[in-house]
């Protein structure tokens, strides 16, 4: 098997990588990433080099794309994505060059060349937003709030018109919250470490209780392992890790974890269109492919605090 991942050097692509060379000893990938802020070779470090190729470029850059499809690819798996909401809000140019136009130069080419699966790796925020009760289903009506999010639900929607219209192999996943070691700090879980590491205020939004259903990230990768493996084409697939806490618990669990007081926490001006509850029903999943969630939430979460207690030199510029 040979795969494209595109985004291989970010958070979730860094982790799929590393986890699909340690399970498949006779797999290969080609890793197209931009190295964007968010993406760093560093988090592949390690890796077996001979197995697993790095070509620099932007997805939105059709030659770049149709270069790298060209020494045959048997699935495209796209991570690649400008993913922050705070920065979306701020400006969404970017958000729609690489969302948008770079999902359709990926289904273009993939067309052009007959890549027989591509799958696009999607948020449970194209959903939009929950009251207190029920789950997102995969027949949930697409209702985005941010910027972010309505890139992202475009998206998914230009891969279900190239499934209908020209019958491309495509698979649309929708994951909720991932949190572990590799992550930009700039997400919530890696912004209560670093501040609480530092001793410094730990900004929450609004009242804190936002709503989010977390997955330890190698049980993503073991979901996209299984959709490439045996998901249907068409289909879409939601993932989720079954842990619901409110931003304030998970605050609460990370001060806990490094020992650090709760009045570390700073309630702040809440973000613009501010989602207020994401909860994932995901056994379409688990009943059509064999797939749950498999690590325990406190334990990972645990590991996640001392990786990044273990790594501070990965981002000078945290200021502990």
């Amino acid at each position: 098997m040979k795969l494209l991942v595109t985004g291989g050097a970010g958070f979730i692509g860094s982790n799929f990588i590393h986890y699909i060379l340690d399970r498949h000893k006779d797999w290969a990938i080609i890793n197209l990433d931009q190295l964007t802020y968010a993406g760093d070779l560093k988090n592949l470090s390690g890796i077996d080099e001979a197995r697993c190729r790095f070509v620099r470029g932007n997805i939105a850059e059709p030659a770049v794309v149709d270069g790298v499809i060209r020494s045959g690819v048997d699935v495209i798996i796209n991570f690649a994505a400008e993913s922050h909401v705070d920065r979306s809000i701020k400006d969404a140019t970017p958000f729609l060059d690489s969302n948008v136009k770079g999902v359709q130069v990926l289904l273009e080419a993939a067309r052009r060349s007959g890549v027989p699966k591509l799958i696009q790796v999607s948020t449970d925020e194209v959903y939009g937003s929950l009251g207190p009760s029920g789950f997102f289903t995969e027949d949930s009506p697409l209702a985005p709030n941010s910027p972010y999010s309505a890139s992202k639900a475009a998206a998914d929607l230009l891969v279900r018109a190239y499934h209908r219209t020209y019958g491309l192999p495509v698979v649309i996943t929708r994951c909720s919250n991932n949190f572990g070691p590799r992550q930009y700090p700039e997400k919530l879980v890696p912004v209560i470490i670093k501040h609480a590491l530092a001793g410094r205020p730990v900004p929450i939004y609004g009242d804190g209780l936002n709503v989010r259903d977390w997955i330890y990230v190698l049980d993503h990768c073991r979901a996209l392992e299984t959709v490439v493996l045996g998901g249907r084409p068409g289909e879409v697939y939601n993932i989720g890790g079954g842990a619901e806490l409110t931003n304030l618990e998970l605050t609460g669990k990370i001060l806990d974890l490094l020992n650090r007081p709760r009045s570390l926490i700073r309630f702040v001006e809440d973000r613009p269109g501010h989602d207020r509850r994401y909860a994932i029903n995901y056994e379409k999943i688990k009943r059509a492919l064999g797939w749950k969630p498999g690590y325990e939430f406190n334990a990972a979460l645990k590991d996640t605090v001392h990786w990044y207690m273990n790594n501070r030199s990965r981002w000078p510029d945290w200021e502990y």
